[in-house]
């Protein structure tokens, strides 16, 4: 009997993925390197744009295990079209695609706002062999994602914590009973309004929090 696909086994996507597991390591170190280089008197509202290129040497990956429960549930429910809300350095977005290529079938339409992990994303994705099943979109993902005319089967959602639901909303007339929408870090005071929606019922979804790291909500469209 052949061996079954199992991409994320594969050794280039396996060699992608340690390599940033392994940067997202210092995302700590990173980020209080930043804030002690940020003027002290630096107080202003900065732009989505701003924030992205602020924090584009970030990873903020989704964890280990909730990437492999990524590529399970979208092997089980073999999905058309993927939609990522947030590819940062692409860690998510592998596990993603390993999935979308073992079904044999579908594709990740993935979004990122920062240039730099754009650029990155796209070389890694060439590199691992994935980018003939991956479309990035750059640039603000209520802009590129409002472009979108094929229905969503399954949506990620690891953007900005506070653009979720603006997010979910302007899709959801392209997501159909069935669906699975899964957001990461719970735990994140500014996912609260997007919790709060997909916990409600009268608002079309059922929803479970996955304990794993952060948190993962998995909430099917009604």
């Amino acid at each position: 009997m052949p061996t079954p696909p199992y991409t994320l086994a594969e050794p280039r996507v396996s060699a992608a993925l340690t390599r940033m597991f392994e940067a997202a390591a210092r995302d700590d170190e990173t980020v209080s390197r930043l804030r002690s280089d940020r003027p002290r008197d630096d107080r202003g509202t900065r732009t989505a744009q701003e924030l992205a290129d602020m924090a584009q040497e970030i990873y903020m990956p989704v964890s280990a295990d909730g990437g492999r429960l990524l590529y399970n549930l979208v092997r089980a429910t073999r999905p058309a079209t993927v939609v990522e809300f947030g590819t940062s350095y692409g860690i998510s977005t592998l596990h993603l695609a390993a999935a979308v290529r073992d079904n044999g079938t579908g594709r990740v339409v993935t979004t990122e706002m920062s240039r730099t992990k754009a650029a990155a994303a796209r070389e890694t994705f060439a590199a691992t062999g994935l980018d003939d099943v991956i479309t990035v979109l750059e640039g603000d993902a209520l802009r590129t994602l409002a472009e979108l005319t094929q229905p969503v089967d399954f949506l990620f959602l690891d953007g900005w914590k506070d653009l979720c639901l603006p997010v979910l909303r302007l899709l959801e007339s392209h997501i159909a009973p069935g669906t699975l929408v899964v957001a990461d870090d719970v735990d994140l005071p500014d996912l609260g309004p997007y919790l709060d929606h997909v916990r409600d019922t009268a608002n079309g979804y059922h929803s479970v929090t996955f304990p794993v790291e952060d948190g993962l909500e998995i909430s099917c469209r009604l």
